[in-house]
């Protein structure tokens, strides 16, 4: 199966986004997520106080360093996820990894919704991968500019804690199983490229090479 994961960002335009994935489509299953209006209020990208992170760019090396574990769910990490969610929605993007913007943490941030609006943090996640292998066309913030199809399950289990500290557990499916699948390989210093050929990262390196900064 093929599903290409780009697609047209809310103005319309013709700008593909990257969650590295993308396209909304259907969400998995969530369990155990309360979304509250205080939390809904925390996690707008209209926060003035939130900070714009710099996003790491292939092939910096500091992008294969494997993510740490979380010991505490405290204001420091709190604080990255606002401003990782701030940085994705600018982007703009549908998933960040907290070692993307140089932070060697186990934190993703994810929004796959149209509205852009419905975040998902998973932090310290523990994935359980199943269902049919499906090949959809990626995109990375790491790797702007260029979308390489790759090949992934369509389902899985992710176990983790929230913004708040608390444990969630959460089936998904679909773009947001792929995009998971995709961020979390961030945290192990992976990154879609790596699911190609030498010949292409090869290409990719000389390209970006020979951009100039800020020409993508």
């Amino acid at each position: 199966m093929h599903t290409d994961y780009r697609f047209l960002a809310p103005d319309n335009k013709k700008q593909s986004r990257s969650c590295s994935c993308a396209t909304p489509q259907a969400i998995g299953n969530l369990t155990n997520i309360n979304h509250t209006p205080e939390l809904e209020l925390l996690f707008s990208p209209k926060l003035k106080h939130m900070a714009v992170l710099k996003i790491l760019e292939y092939p910096d090396p500091r992008l294969r360093k494997k993510a740490a574990v979380v010991e505490a769910v405290d204001n420091a990490i709190k604080k990255l996820v606002e401003d990782m969610l701030e940085t994705m929605y600018q982007a703009p993007g549908i998933g960040l990894a907290a070692n993307q913007v140089n932070v060697q943490k186990r934190v993703i941030v994810i929004d796959i919704s149209e509205t852009r609006d419905n975040p998902l943090v998973l932090i310290n996640p523990e994935l359980i991968t199943s269902g049919q292998d499906v090949k959809g066309e990626e995109g990375c913030l790491s790797v702007p500019g260029y979308f390489e199809p790759v090949t992934r399950k369509d389902r899985v289990l992710v176990k983790a804690l929230d913004e708040q500290g608390s444990k969630i557990e959460l089936n998904a499916d679909g773009l947001l199983a792929v995009c998971i699948q995709h961020e979390n390989d961030h945290l192990e210093g992976k990154l879609f490229v790596d699911y190609l050929s030498s010949l292409k990262r090869s290409r990719i390196r000389r390209k970006i090479h020979k951009t100039p900064q800020g020409g993508h």
